[in-house]
């Protein structure tokens, strides 16, 4: 199964972005969307799971802070900050976090977590990022997919 994994667009959802995620089999967008024309796009392309992020103001209210859910027989957390993280991670294989823009992949023990960065607008001093999993039954794979930009 292919996951693109996105967050922080803040209004933003790039060409290139959509057509990294065009045969993913599921989205998933760990918050600051900024606005709901985002998520119809998203989902126009692929089944969404989004959290919302600490700029999802209002029209958010219905989307939730966190998403606990399985990808085969990968059990995923997903929150926009780490702070919101639960104390007892044990459940889980993989926890994703968006909100700080910087790629992050690591593992702690069994545990990965992963925050793809930001799509949306470039912040000078970062790249454009997000992330592809390759989930197969109770194993996956994390790929980085950098999007290069015009003023690099």
């Amino acid at each position: 199964m292919k996951v693109a994994v996105i967050s922080d667009t803040h209004g933003l959802l790039r060409p290139e972005v959509l057509d990294k995620i065009k045969d993913a089999e599921l989205i998933l967008h760990g918050g600051d969307i900024n606005r709901m024309d985002i998520i119809d796009a998203l989902k126009k392309t692929a089944p969404l799971i989004v959290v919302r992020g600490n700029n999802d103001k209002e029209w958010a209210e219905s989307i939730p802070l966190y998403e606990s859910f399985s990808l085969g027989s990968v059990r995923v957390y997903m929150t926009h900050k780490k702070k919101d993280l639960p104390e007892d991670l044990s459940p889980y294989d993989l926890i994703i976090t968006g909100h700080t823009h910087k790629f992050e992949h690591k593992t702690d023990g069994e545990l990965v977590f992963l925050n793809p960065g930001s799509c949306g607008p470039r912040k000078p001093s970062q790249p454009i990022t997000m992330a592809i999993l390759h989930v197969e039954g109770d194993s996956f794979s994390v790929e980085k997919i950098e999007i290069p930009h015009p003023d690099a």
